[in-house]
């Protein structure tokens, strides 16, 4: 992401210009962007004109310059946009006010935000600035018979292919060797910076000596990781084993596997822990809460006044950060996320155990 212009507005509210960069950029805008907020860029409309002249097509498209009052915030990754919907409240032209409009918005589209930012909007939005910078990652797991392809994204870690072979040695090498050449041609493919080689026993040592012969440019990229499995429970492994923190400086999904499974691990001796909106409320008021863990499906429907929790999230965030406390927005994308999705969409981490 890059911040192109900002300044302060009336009251409290600020208006920042972005330029998302890449598909995780438009999925932090997905949890940025919420109802009520004023959102402009340049776009195209379908006119209609009123002309007996003319044969009735269905209007024209014309570019234009709008701003829009959000109503409706959609991520659509497999088309690689956000669309972004709402009133016309401001236009280049002005019989188009009132309308209703789609914003489409892509990689290196302009974008301007105008609203009363969040501390953890804010923190959101450095945070996509920062990976801007950090190399992208895909982890291949393997074992013999099979083999997966995930590549690492803010968004969560998402499967590319999975590929299946012969297993076995001996009579069965010419199949093992053929598992290894589909995966050598996937990998020679993979536009990431570096790639980690995960799984059991001594199958990725010997996948990645058939890749340094076949295609050393792709083998130079590549570092080994034990797993005890391989698939999406052998990507856990690796982001839990911290391989992909020493690859990237900083890395939103290990973090939320970490402050996951120390949420679990305190659940179950019974220690310094709050789950659910009521106690996670009650935590926040007496100050209490180290770090607070809230998924961002929940966060972005309570937001918008869809949701069913009594108290005000925004409400607790705040008291949180007042207090010293920190904020971890979780995606529902990835394990961490969903386990925390079982646990009501809240949960906290805290100081000292409530009676």
């Amino acid at each position: 992401m890059r911040i192109a212009e900002r300044e302060r507005v009336e009251g409290q509210r600020e208006r920042i210009t972005v330029i998302p960069e890449s598909l995780d950029d438009l999925w932090h805008l997905t949890y940025i962007l919420e109802p009520g907020d004023s959102v402009s860029g340049d776009t195209t409309r379908r006119i209609q004109r009123d002309d007996d002249k003319v044969r009735d097509t269905g209007g024209t498209r014309e570019p234009m310059w709008i701003m829009i009052e959000v109503t409706d915030v959609e991520f659509a990754k497999f088309a690689n946009r956000l669309r972004v919907g709402g009133e016309i409240t401001e236009c280049s032209r002005e019989d188009q006010l009132g309308f209703h409009h789609t914003l489409n918005i892509e990689e290196h589209d302009e974008l301007t935000i105008e609203k009363r930012w969040q501390v953890d909007q804010l923190e959101r939005l450095e945070e996509a600035v920062e990976a801007a910078e950090q190399p992208d990652v895909a982890i291949v797991t393997v074992e013999e018979g099979q083999a997966h392809v995930h590549t690492v994204a803010q968004y969560g870690a998402e499967e590319r292919t999975s590929i299946t072979g012969t297993t076995g040695k001996g009579e069965y090498a010419r199949g093992r060797d053929e598992l290894f050449a589909d995966l050598t041609s996937i990998v020679r493919r993979l536009d990431v910076d570096s790639i980690i080689l995960a799984g059991p026993g001594f199958t990725k040592q010997d996948a990645l000596d058939y890749i340094e012969s076949n295609a050393p440019e792709a083998a130079e990229k590549i570092q080994v990781v034990d797993t005890a499995s391989v698939g999406d429970r052998g990507v856990h492994e690796v982001l839990k084993r911290g391989a992909v923190d020493r690859i990237q400086t900083e890395t939103r999904i290990s973090k939320e596997a970490e402050f996951i499974d120390e949420l679990m691990k305190r659940m179950a001796e019974g220690a310094k822990v709050a789950y659910g909106i009521e106690e996670v409320a009650e935590a926040a008021e007496y100050g209490a809460i180290e770090r607070l863990l809230i998924l961002d499906e929940r966060l972005r429907v309570e937001r918008a006044g869809e949701g069913e929790w009594e108290q005000d999230i925004n409400e607790i965030v705040e008291n949180v950060e007042r207090q010293g406390g920190e904020v971890t927005v979780f995606s529902h994308e990835f394990d961490p996320g969903k386990q925390l999705a079982n646990l009501g969409g809240i949960a906290a981490l805290l100081r000292y155990r409530l009676n």
